[in-house]
């Protein structure tokens, strides 16, 4: 469901714990970490989009969450053509998007990342809210800090000190290959070393055993 300027509706997640920390996911079988996000079907408004989609990646249910705020309007990213499948160019532009910010008042222990027989992330962590984005892939970051400024004033117990934002923002940026979105540092890329950070929780596909490092399939 694409609207006329070729942009799909879709909702991202900013998931609070009780310290103001984000949930960060490892997308499945790659190097690259985010935030939930899923497209908005036919039928639904964005808050139900944005329930289906949380029970969907992490395995909660509305029940466990608070929502604090979202977003007053869409934020917007193209996907670059190498992206996209040959059959939507000059169709499909990329997502535009309603971001919701969520308090847990469940457990870790209520999060599920195998909640569907299609998961999108294998391993998580709690992170401080400023995410570092050179994890991210290039083309949503300039959303990323979009929504994450948007939604900032209704985080309890966070530091909103421009010095300390940017920190996390840009601080940790590394030089970058253009011609790939995950960065010269190879970080994002199938096989690549990878090192799973401090107190990051990571979860096999019980059907294919592939570890963290194991490359995927193009």
């Amino acid at each position: 469901m694409l609207d006329r300027d070729g942009f799909r509706p879709n909702v991202g997640i900013i998931l609070l714990n009780q310290r103001s920390q984000v949930f960060w996911g490892k997308r499945i079988r790659t190097h690259s970490w985010q935030f939930p996000q899923g497209g908005i079907d036919r039928g639904e408004n964005p808050e139900q989009a944005m329930f289906r989609e949380l029970h969907e990646e992490v395995g909660l249910f509305p029940q466990h969450v608070q929502v604090l705020a979202r977003t007053r309007d869409w934020l917007r990213y193209e996907v670059p053509d190498r992206f996209i499948r040959r059959d939507a160019r000059g169709h499909y532009k990329g997502q535009k998007q309603i971001w919701f910010l969520l308090q847990l008042v469940g457990h870790d222990w209520d999060l599920n990342l195998r909640a569907t027989d299609h998961p999108e992330f294998d391993a998580w962590r709690w992170n401080d809210y400023w995410v570092p984005l050179d994890v991210v892939v290039e083309f949503k970051r300039g959303v990323y800090e979009m929504a994450l400024t948007e939604l900032a004033r209704f985080v309890p117990r966070l530091d909103h000190r421009p010095d300390h934002r940017n920190r996390y923002l840009r601080g940790n940026a590394h030089p970058r290959d253009p011609s790939s979105p995950y960065g010269s540092d190879n970080a994002g890329r199938p096989g690549a070393s990878f090192e799973l950070p401090p107190g990051a929780t990571f979860e096999p596909d019980p059907k294919t055993s592939l570890g963290p490092d194991t490359p995927r399939k193009e």
